[in-house]
């Protein structure tokens, strides 16, 4: 069946009322029958939309009997004093008010069916007609005629309705293929120009961190050496120095971080169980941590499928993400971290899935406001007081590098008693090994 008529009032329902409206003036005019039958006429093409759309499966049905017996009582009532049988009123083509609207909510074989059925109704007036008058072999060609226009119209309008279905639903896939297509174009063009910057970004960042690191080595070992010989004649140098000397372990610190980001990444992807390093990565942050108490909840789908990753950068990128969640939720006293690893499909940039697996790390933290979440992968971006906004970048560069994706939401399960914290969720793909990277057993990749 095709879909529903809206059931707002429009201008073909007037037309319609017009048209009914000029048949109940012409003759006969006297039979008020007739005029209460196409009353009938008007109020059910008027609420034909209300019916189908409100009974679905069985409303177009209902319409199309009511206007087969509509029609039938119609001819009934439409012959004028003239003595002649019902079956010869003028008024036989009211039954393809009810042929075409089958047409229209049906396909071929139902359309042919109730067709039948008007044409039986109206062929239901030939046997009075037989025990008053002589019908003879040209009447009943006339009658075979009516009947053969009626399966015609039948045809044509279904064949319409069926084409222009056919067509919309080609159009609506079509929108939806383009609709896709310029959804995966702006995600491929966000990467792009993310990769462009980071590229710009890290070639600045490694000039500058050279620049930067030979003064670094000169003012510290010249704090020093003041150190040494004002030890003891004053002490205020002396603290003075050694403010010197931390604040310049603090700077090479950042340096380093600096040439971390914008050095390309030498990596030897072995196919690996992605919850084993995912484990490794959790005992680690848990081991060091020493701040409010934090509950971990872990969920691993069983019979994963094996990742081709490099197992020591993946691991930093797990931990760099689980210490995040650690330091978030240490402010407001501790919290939950939950983990679950599972099967999954993404879209392909060129087409089609592929298969992997999901890491979902969510904290019941504060959360990333919904401003800074398209932007937090970017270098120097940061919710840290004290943080410099390298370590989600390095994290993106690895999960790129690997042929994955990472993006943060709100945790779905991650709020705090209060339910005022909406936590932190971040949602990593890794490719499942192909069989050609299952065959090499090491693969080399520089992710620059």
């Amino acid at each position: 069946m095709t879909e529903a008529k809206h059931s707002r009032f429009n201008w073909m329902d007037v037309l319609w009322l017009l048209l009914l409206a000029t048949l109940a003036i012409l003759p006969p005019r006297a039979e008020y029958h007739k005029q209460l039958i196409l009353l009938a006429f008007g109020v059910i093409q008027l609420a034909e939309g209300w019916i189908v759309e409100h009974i679905p499966r069985r409303g177009a049905s209902y319409l199309v009997l009511l206007k087969i017996a509509l029609a039938t009582l119609l001819i009934d009532h439409t012959i004028e004093n003239t003595g002649e049988p019902s079956i010869n009123s003028s008024y036989y083509p009211v039954y393809y008010l009810p042929i075409v609207t089958a047409a229209e909510y049906f396909g071929s074989w139902a359309t042919l069916g109730w067709t039948t059925l008007a044409s039986a109704a109206y062929c239901s007036y030939l046997y009075p007609a037989l025990q008053e008058y002589e019908i003879t072999a040209e009447n009943y060609a006339l009658l075979a005629i009516r009947i053969l226009f009626f399966f015609l119209a039948a045809m044509v309008v279904n064949r319409y309705v069926i084409e222009s279905r056919r067509l919309t639903q080609r159009y609506q896939e079509t929108a939806e293929t383009l609709a896709e297509t310029n959804r995966r174009l702006e995600l491929a063009q966000a990467d792009a120009r993310r990769s462009e910057r980071l590229a710009a970004l890290g070639q600045l960042s490694a000039g500058l961190a050279h620049e930067i690191r030979n003064p670094l080595g000169v003012i510290k070992g010249s704090a020093e050496m003041l150190t040494q010989k004002l030890a003891k004649s004053d002490s205020l140098a002396t603290e003075l120095a050694g403010y010197i000397s931390t604040e310049t372990n603090r700077l090479s610190a950042l340096v380093t971080r600096f040439l971390d980001f914008a050095r390309p990444l030498h990596a030897d992807l072995t196919p690996l169980d992605v919850s084993e390093v995912l484990d490794r990565a959790l005992n680690d942050v848990a081991q060091f941590w020493k701040g409010a108490p934090v509950r971990v909840e872990k969920e691993y789908q069983s019979n994963l499928p094996l990742v081709p990753l490099d197992e020591g950068l993946v691991e930093q990128a797990f931990i760099n993400i689980v210490q995040n969640a650690y330091d978030a939720m240490g402010v407001d006293g501790g919290g939950s971290l939950r983990v679950t690893v599972a099967r999954s499909r993404r879209n392909k940039p060129q087409g089609g899935n592929a298969e992997g697996v999901e890491i979902r790390i969510a904290d019941s933290g504060p959360g990333i406001p919904p401003e800074l979440r398209e932007q937090i992968f970017n270098p120097f971006v940061t919710t840290k007081k004290s943080g410099v906004g390298l370590g989600l970048s390095i994290v993106s560069k690895i999960i790129d590098g690997h042929h994955g994706s990472i993006r943060v939401e709100p945790a779905r399960d991650g709020t705090s008693p209060d339910g005022k914290n909406p936590g932190a969720c971040f949602v990593i793909f890794l490719p499942a090994a192909t069989e050609s990277t299952a065959v090499a057993d090491k693969t080399h990749l520089v992710i620059s």
